[in-house]
């Protein structure tokens, strides 16, 4: 059994860890409300009460301008009209040269290059010497028509002979025409080798030099087969050419009429006709304008780009096209319709890629009205939904009142 003694240290134990145990509590309940009185206070800092919006600032939803006299007078104003629309697109395409008035010109047999007579970008006529080519072909044909040459004048000669002979009754009738069939044979010959130094592009008169100078000229002169512009040059001097050899040595072309190459997509393809005009526009050259006319619509729809080869012949009077230059131009439609349209400039192409006007009654309080756009003619474009005939709009200045409304945003 336990003394007294044991008994009042227990007592007095359990008082000191109940006196701890209310210390922790209260420290608990003191934390617990300085965290409450904290949170309290940022609320209190977020519901804290707006103060009323000044007079004359913009609710975010606003789709109006209101201008003061001078704003008002920078601005023109018209009002929305009926205008025939003609069904019209435009597309992309490239500049090609006209491959049937351009010449990939070769020689015809082949040698090495002597000399060139022009460069790139020179223009010449049709017969100018391009280059020169030093020709073993060229000599060959030439012996063979000194050869034949020879034979002709000996069986002339002969043949001369016997007919005095002949005459003389020296010889018989048989020997005569003997003779007579070697000079129609030696002819013959003499006219084939005639023919072969006239397609290395000899005239009659230089072959009758040949023959009678006997002297062999192995220079063979290629001249051009039109009248056009050097648009590349291959020709070097001691290069060996032969007929049909890449690169060629010489390209011809007539660049006054191009081609204006078109990739045309499966829908457009159906649009185009042949003989339809085309207005051309060249990115690099905006001051200009060509007028085309389609030669050839494509048949086959190529599968891997579904699209449709189209060419068109274009009229390049100024030769100020370069081939591979893109080029857009734009196709008119047959029949037109009359519907509400608008200046270009009067409309506006938002941020989500739609379109909108301003529209107006006094000039002064102007309201940006969205629209949807269909054809497109003369500048002006059509309206299929959004106004009115009649309705006043912003002609010039539709950029300025957007500006003013996002300013005051």
């Amino acid at each position: 059994m336990n003394s007294p003694k044991f008994q009042s240290r227990l007592i007095t134990s359990v008082r000191e860890q109940v006196f701890e145990n209310k210390k922790l509590f209260l420290s608990a309940i003191t934390m617990l409300l300085i965290l409450l009185l904290v949170l309290g206070l940022e609320s209190c800092k977020k519901e804290e009460i707006k103060e009323p919006t000044p007079s004359g600032t913009v609710d975010f939803g606003k789709k109006y301008v209101d201008l003061n006299d001078k704003q008002a007078a920078n601005l023109k104003m018209m009002p929305v009209e009926m205008v025939n629309f003609t069904d019209q697109f435009s597309a992309y395409g490239s500049i090609d040269f006209n491959e049937n008035a351009a010449v990939q010109v070769y020689t015809p047999y082949q040698g090495k290059i002597i000399q060139s007579f022009v460069d790139v970008g020179d223009f010449v006529s049709k017969g100018q010497a391009l280059f020169t080519v030093d020709s073993s072909d060229l000599a060959q044909a030439q012996s063979s028509l000194l050869s034949a040459k020879g034979v002709f004048d000996q069986s002339s000669a002969t043949l001369a002979r016997a007919k005095e002979l002949y005459a003389l009754r020296s010889i018989s009738l048989k020997e005569l025409e003997q003779n007579i069939s070697d000079q129609n044979a030696a002819e013959a010959t003499l006219k084939a080798a005639r023919e072969a130094v006239r397609i290395f592009g000899k005239t009659s008169q230089e072959i009758f030099r040949i023959e009678n100078e006997r002297r062999l000229d192995t220079v063979l002169v290629v001249t051009s087969p039109l009248n056009g512009q050097v648009v590349a040059r291959n020709a070097q001097p001691g290069l060996f050419v032969q007929p049909g050899a890449v690169p060629p040595p010489f390209v011809v072309a007539d660049v006054a009429n191009k081609w204006l190459i078109i990739n045309a997509s499966e829908e457009d393809s159906t649009k185009l006709r042949v003989g339809q005009d085309l207005e051309v526009t060249i990115p690099v050259l905006p001051a200009e304008k060509f007028k085309g006319k389609i030669k050839i619509v494509g048949s086959i729809v190529d599968p891997s780009t579904r699209t449709v080869l189209v060419r068109a012949d274009i009229s390049d009077p100024k030769r100020i096209l370069r081939s591979g230059m893109y080029a857009t131009y734009m196709v008119k439609g047959d029949k037109s319709i009359k519907s509400v349209g608008v200046p270009e400039e009067a409309v506006v192409r938002e941020g989500d890629g739609s379109m909108s006007v301003w529209t107006t009654t006094d000039g002064h309080h102007w309201i940006k009205r969205s629209i949807k756009l269909g054809l497109k003619t003369n500048g002006f474009l059509q309206v299929t939904e959004g106004l009115k005939e009649g309705e006043k709009i912003a002609s010039t200045g539709a950029i300025f009142l957007s500006n003013m409304l996002d300013i005051d945003k």
